[in-house]
């Protein structure tokens, strides 16, 4: 599609053929992440919905196949607030698929009350950032074993309200749930670039990159489930929005990260539009406090320390 600019639009008819490729996506049962592996899927590639709830995965793969008939799809139990459950998946996922071209990782909680998760740790750190870099470290030989293997890390809008406290990363003090998701994703973001760094210079052919959708109306972080957010998706879904669009619009950046022949290790995709929420998918910007390299360095090694998970590079 050619906007009004002449700019090609980049859109999912733009997604190259991935027959022989196999993607792994977390959280792909609803949303975004779902609408990137039905995507996928009507590609060709092989794809494994990695999720929490085995039931709503089982769902998720009917759907597909409803539109994708002869679609290679495989489910995963993974629960990111669990380390023993993300190490038995990882341990899983490799002995089965010794080779991953794209590693989208994008479940994660939203906006929660605080609460821990099975191992100690804030629960948007622990599911949204730790139980992402645990997973990613794990199953990374899998994906440098791939001729040019990807992972992508969905981040958002919110890591401007992040800020990190390596003193206090378990947020018992002044915890507020917007906050506590923003720095969650700030982490995202310093990880995803962090293993960029790392992984050019091992000289490894493997790319990271992050994405993020905007304001996709999705049910992110286990749906509206008090009255103040059914009211609020009420309005979401009835009430046109210049800065909330569909779930598969909000996947585009993500998707684009993930196959673009011309995406570069180290980009960042969101929307073209208002406040980066809606539009068309291109590399945009992050703040500087998430490409801070000192910073990215320390979150690393800590995470590394509160895991036992040492990278392979």
């Amino acid at each position: 599609m050619v906007g009004t600019s002449g700019r090609r639009r980049w859109s999912a008819a733009d997604a190259p053929d991935m027959r022989g490729k196999t993607a792994v996506i977390t959280g792909a049962n609803s949303g975004i992440g779902f609408e990137a592996a039905k995507v996928l899927a009507t590609r060709g590639a092989t794809v494994v919905l990695a999720c929490r709830n085995a039931g709503r995965a089982a769902d998720a793969v009917s759907r597909i196949r409803a539109v994708a008939p002869d679609a290679d799809l495989a489910t995963l139990d993974l629960d990111l607030g669990s380390l023993a459950s993300v190490r038995k998946a990882a341990e899983t996922l490799c002995a089965e698929r010794p080779v991953i071209d794209v590693l989208v990782n994008n479940a994660g909680v939203i906006m929660v009350p605080y609460g821990r998760t099975e191992d100690g740790f804030e629960l948007h750190f622990g599911v949204n950032h730790l139980g992402h870099f645990v997973f990613t470290g794990l199953v990374l030989p899998a994906v440098l074993a791939a001729e040019a293997g990807r992972v992508v890390t969905v981040g958002s809008n919110g890591h401007r309200l992040g800020r990190l406290d390596f003193d206090d990363l378990d947020y018992t003090r002044g915890y507020r749930p917007l906050r506590g998701y923003g720095r969650s994703k700030l982490a995202n973001l310093l990880f995803a670039y962090e293993l960029q760094r790392r992984l050019a210079a091992a000289g490894a052919r493997a790319r990271s990159l992050a994405a993020h959708p905007g304001g996709a109306n999705t049910e992110v972080g286990g749906g509206f489930t008090g009255p103040v957010r059914r009211r609020l998706k009420r309005f979401i879904d009835h009430v046109p929005n210049p800065i909330v669009h569909s779930a598969h619009k909000g996947a585009l950046p993500i998707l684009r990260a993930a196959v673009d022949p011309a995406a570069r290790g180290g980009e960042y995709y969101g929307p073209s539009g208002l406040l980066k929420m809606t539009g068309h998918p291109v590399v945009v910007s992050s703040n500087p406090a998430s490409r801070e390299p000192t910073t990215a360095a320390r979150l690393w090694e800590v995470s590394q320390q509160l895991t036992g998970v040492v990278y392979p590079i």
